[in-house]
């Protein structure tokens, strides 16, 4: 078992905590126009643009004793309340869900598996590891669903969880076998959009238990 002290393995580029931030930002504004929709006031707006955004994280790092991320790091909550702020201040007809759907599926993918590297940084094992990648993923847009009182992304029949599911799994395989951290994220990270991406466009789903009956 590795310490937990140890730091996570830089799984990108030096470009790579931009994209961490720019798929903190998606989520977030996912989360404040979930609460716009509804005519909730600012403060409302706000939290959910936080809990959104940092809710799969949250969980992560109570989960493999690591440090919560975003009381560590101040960027987090500034580009939720920085998204909040956005979302508020302008017309809701500029923010097509299409649109936010395809920057979703990059946010998905990308966090599933920095999530999964930070968990093996962390010294777990590689199953929980996909888990946990899989957990920053999701548990942020199904804390959302929840409190805006929506069918949780679990329970959609188009593909999502298992989408984070797959970047997740690769990522964490390709390590096991030897292949650079960057690499590995970069083709994990991609196979997860790529399947996410043809959810989207072509409504893949998995069978339903319905059609056994």
């Amino acid at each position: 078992m590795l310490p937990h002290t140890l730091i996570p393995p830089v799984i990108l580029p030096a470009t790579g905590p931009w994209f961490d931030i720019a798929g903190l930002a998606v989520f977030a504004a996912s989360g404040a126009l979930a609460a716009a929709k509804r005519d909730q006031t600012f403060v409302t707006v706000v939290f959910f643009a936080l809990i959104t955004g940092v809710g799969g994280g949250t969980v992560r790092d109570l989960l493999i004793g690591a440090p919560v991320f975003w009381i560590r790091d101040a960027r987090a909550a500034s580009v939720c309340l920085v998204m909040a702020l956005l979302i508020w201040t302008t017309p809701g007809r500029l923010w097509r869900e299409e649109a936010l759907g395809w920057f979703d599926a990059v946010g998905l993918a990308a966090y599933a598996v920095y999530g999964a590297a930070k968990a093996l940084g962390y010294g777990v094992p590689p199953v929980p590891a996909a888990l946990m990648g899989v957990m920053t993923a999701c548990v942020g847009g199904i804390i959302r669903d929840v409190l805006a009182g929506e069918p949780s992304i679990l329970m959609r029949p188009e593909l999502y969880v298992t989408a984070a599911a797959l970047a997740a799994a690769s990522y964490v395989g390709l390590v096991l076998l030897g292949v650079p951290n960057a690499w590995s994220a970069v083709i994990a990270a991609s196979a997860g959009f790529t399947l996410r991406a043809a959810a989207i466009r072509y409504h893949l789903a998995l069978p339903s238990y319905g059609g056994r009956r």
